[in-house]
C-alpha cells in the first residue's frame, strides 16, 4: 500500500502535540473515567437499533397500506443511519467499550446496513483517518460518479451545477456500496493491504458474498414471501430506505470536510507532508453546530469531527467535554480550530464548497 509521511522540524508542532495529549489525558484522570463508553452507549444501541428493526417488524407483522408500508422503510433510512453513525462507528474504533468482544459486537452491526466491517475499517479507519482529505489517498475525497470532491480532481463542464444535484447522489451512498463493497475489497486485495492486516484475501471475498445473500434474503425475499405487497414496491421501499439513509450519512459526513477552512494538502516529490499528523488533522477537518444537543446524540458526535480525528479511540460521549481542551490548546499555539457554529452555517459552508470545486473558483 502507498503511504505519506508527516514530518517537520517545526518545535512549536512538537510541543503543541505533546501539550494537546496530555491536556486530553489529565481531563480523563482528574475525572476518573474512562476514554471508552458507558451505559449510555448500550441504551443509545438499543434505541437507533429499535429504530432500525421495529418498522421492519411491523411491515412483516401488520396489515399496511401502501404509504405505511413506504413510510415503515423511511423509518428503517433513519434508524439505520442512526445505526451507522452512533453504533458501528465507535464500535468500529475500538472505542464502544473496554471490552474487545463487544466492539466486535456492535461493529458487526454493520452487517444490517448490507456491507462488512472489514471494507469499512480499511476504508475509514486507515485511509481516511490517516490520509485527511488527501487526493488519492483518502477514498472520501476521489470523485464518485458525477461529484468532484478534491480541488485535484478532473475537472467537467457538468461540475458547475454539482451543488444543485449532490444530495440526490448523497442518497446513493448506502445502495451503491452494496455493489461497490466487492469492487473496493477486491482492490484492497490486490494492493496487499488484506494481508497486511491479517486476513486472507479469498475467505474476506466468500464472507462478503455470504453478507449480501443474507442481507438481500432478509430485506427483500422475507418481505415478498410474508406480505402481500409486489416485487416493485418492495423495490421501493428497499430504494427509500437507502435513499434516506444515504442522505443523512452523506450530508453530515461532507459537513466536516468537504467545508470552508478545510484544506485539501499535497505530498510533496519525496511522499512528506510537512506538518505533524496532530496539525494535519485540524487543517482538514471541521467541526459543526457543537450546541446541537440532538444531532450530537444522534450522529454520534461526528459534529464533534475535530475530536474524533485526534482521539478517534475514544468514545463519541466524550467528545463534548474534551473539545474546549482541544480549541484551547489550539488557540494557544496559534493553530486554526474550524468550526461553524450552526447545522444551517455548515451546510452552507459545503454547498458553497461544492460550487468552489464545480468551477475551481474562490467564491
Amino acid at each position: 500500500m502507498k503511504t505519506i509521511k508527516f514530518s517537520t522540524d517545526d518545535i512549536f508542532q512538537k510541543q503543541f502535540v505533546s501539550t494537546l495529549r496530555k491536556n486530553v489525558a489529565i481531563y480523563f484522570k482528574e475525572k476518573g473515567i474512562s476514554t471508552k463508553g458507558n451505559g449510555l452507549m448500550y441504551i443509545k444501541a438499543l434505541v437507533l437499533l429499535t429504530a432500525y428493526i421495529l418498522p421492519f417488524v411491523i411491515i412483516l407483522t401488520q396489515e399496511l397500506k401502501l404509504w405505511q408500508f413506504f413510510l415503515m422503510f423511511l423509518l428503517m433510512g433513519i434508524g439505520e443511519a442512526g445505526v451507522g453513525m452512533s453504533v458501528m462507528h465507535d464500535a468500529a474504533h475500538g472505542a464502544f467499550s473496554t471490552k474487545k468482544w463487544v466492539n466486535s459486537l456492535f461493529a458487526s452491526t454493520m452487517f444490517l446496513l448490507g456491507s462488512n466491517t472489514f471494507n469499512w475499517k480499511i476504508q475509514h479507519n486507515i485511509l481516511h483517518h490517516t490520509f485527511t482529505n488527501i487526493f488519492g489517498y483518502d477514498q472520501d475525497i476521489e470523485t464518485k460518479a458525477v461529484l468532484r470532491l478534491s480541488d485535484h480532481a478532473p475537472l467537467k463542464k457538468f461540475h458547475k451545477y454539482q451543488y444543485v444535484y449532490a444530495f440526490l447522489f448523497y442518497g446513493l451512498m448506502t445502495i451503491s456500496k452494496l455493489v461497490t463493497d466487492f469492487g473496493q475489497l477486491i482492490a484492497f486485495n490486490k494492493s496487499g493491504i488484506t494481508r497486511e492486516q491479517n486476513h486472507k484475501p479469498t475467505v474476506e471475498i466468500l464472507k462478503l458474498i455470504v453478507v449480501k445473500l443474507i442481507y438481500f434474503s432478509i430485506l427483500i425475499v422475507l418481505p415478498l414471501s410474508i406480505t402481500d405487497f409486489k416485487g416493485w414496491q418492495v423495490l421501493i421501499g428497499f430504494s427509500l430506505m437507502h435513499l434516506m439513509a444515504g442522505i443523512i450519512m452523506s450530508t453530515i459526513f461532507q459537513m466536516a470536510h468537504i467545508v470552508d477552512g478545510a484544506e485539501q494538502p499535497l505530498p510533496d516529490k519525496n511522499g512528506v507532508i510537512n506538518c505533524e499528523w496532530v496539525v494535519h488533522e485540524l487543517n482538514t477537518t471541521s467541526n459543526f453546530a457543537p450546541k446541537n444537543k440532538l444531532l450530537n446524540w444522534y450522529a454520534g458526535g461526528l459534529n464533534y469531527q475535530i475530536e474524533h480525528h485526534l482521539f478517534p479511540n475514544t468514545c463519541h460521549i466524550h467528545y463534548k467535554k474534551i473539545a474546549p481542551i482541544v480549541e484551547r490548546t489550539a488557540r494557544e499555539f496559534g493553530i486554526a480550530y474550524n468550526q461553524k457554529q450552526t447545522f444551517n452555517e455548515a451546510l452552507l459552508s459545503h454547498i458553497i464548497r461544492l460550487k468552489e470545486l464545480g468551477s475551481n473558483k474562490k467564491l
